[in-house]
């Protein structure tokens, strides 16, 4: 199972909404190419969105964390600035101990 990382938290909505959109289009590649696929904000973001909960990291831990650990590969979608996310530097440094 891949586990696919991606920037999300922003305090733009917009710029959370384009994020998603592009983990969506990446998961569906990936997906079409028979690949088994999770990925947080693909999963999460209409939830919430629409239940109005937190878009940082923290918040998230609790669910990603687990996920990742059933993953065999981490891929990490490299939109503008990933190599700053907290999310992705944390899904990184738990891949790392894995």
């Amino acid at each position: 199972m891949i586990y696919l990382a991606s920037p999300y938290s922003h305090p733009d909505p917009e710029v959370r909404e384009v994020r998603y959109l592009k983990a969506v289009a990446e998961a569906v590649k990936l997906a079409g190419l028979r690949h088994v696929v999770y990925s947080p904000i693909v999963h999460w973001h209409e939830v919430a969105k629409y239940h109005i909960l937190p878009y940082e990291a923290s918040f998230w831990e609790h669910q990603n964390r687990p996920m990742l650990k059933l993953a065999t590969t981490l891929y990490v979608l490299t939109l503008d600035g990933w190599e700053e996310s907290v999310g992705v530097t944390q899904e990184l440094a738990w891949a790392k101990e894995l």
